[in-house]
């Protein structure tokens, strides 16, 4: 089985974030994917096979198979369209989260994503001891969105992994209007196994939801500030969904020849 190493939400090597696509002709089991996953120990490995209906696609942390993938999914789309079909200009994947499209323009990959209702919820001093700092707001859809008042707070906070685990959502994302970008933002998923998530697709399709609301703008330009740091543009659709775009580079390519 071949396995790549991309790294998505970015032209560079070595920043964004890295995915491992694995591009199989059968399912192994599931046990044997979450070891795969375990042993890569990246935020997100994707396993993909094509089947009649087109590329099925799941998508698995070192600790848990999740319900969507936002940097997982682009590196998968940089894999088929380079290494499998290059002369395709869209590739559809069936997920547990329904049918993702995903168009190539020019270097750029554009992912169309469901949006979440987010509903705002009380800040609560549980957040504050988890982050460090206390949000100005919080609100809550797939994940949790927590409202900080500077970009400088965001870039710099140093949250408590144990606390977070313990507060509503998947993910806890911390999010501020950026300088040079609409938002600028840090993923922290301690629940399923991954401290911090460089750069979070999935968690975008509600920090720039938010932020479209806010700022009264359909195109958000976003920026994740991991220690990697990554680039996301944005455009909320007029059918309750969202457009993901960015950018991914090849790092590796390797044959897996443990028996799955």
């Amino acid at each position: 089985m071949t396995q790549y190493i991309v790294d998505a939400f970015t032209s560079r090597p070595f920043s964004g974030n890295p995915a491992a696509v694995c591009v199989m002709d059968s399912w192994p089991s599931e046990a044997s994917m979450m070891k795969l996953a375990m042993e890569n120990n990246l935020s997100e490995t994707a396993f993909i096979v094509k089947e009649e209906q087109g590329y099925h696609l799941r998508w698995f942390t070192p600790g848990t198979e999740v319900e969507l993938c936002g940097h997982a999914t682009l590196a998968s789309s940089f894999v088929i369209f380079n290494y499998y079909e290059p002369d395709a200009e869209v590739i559809r994947f069936h997920t547990v989260s329904g049918v993702l499209t995903v168009r190539r323009r020019g270097n750029m990959y554009e992912m169309d994503f469901p949006t979440y209702e987010l509903r705002e919820i009380p800040v609560t001093d549980a957040m504050e001891q988890a982050f460090g700092i206390r949000p100005v707001k919080a609100v809550l859809g797939l994940d949790l969105v927590c409202v900080f008042e500077s970009e400088e707070q965001v870039r710099g906070m140093v949250p408590d992994q144990a606390k977070l685990a313990l507060i509503e959502g998947r993910v806890q994302n911390a999010t501020a209007r950026g300088a040079e970008y609409d938002c600028v933002s840090r993923s922290f998923c301690p629940k399923v196994a991954v401290p911090e998530d460089p750069v979070c697709g999935s968690a975008h399709c509600q920090i720039a939801d938010y932020w479209s609301r806010v700022l009264g703008k359909k195109e958000i330009n976003a920026y994740q500030a991991s220690r990697r740091g990554g680039r996301l543009h944005c455009e909320l659709k007029e059918n309750g969904r969202i457009s993901i775009s960015g950018e991914a580079v090849l790092v590796a390519v390797s044959e897996i020849i443990a028996e799955l």
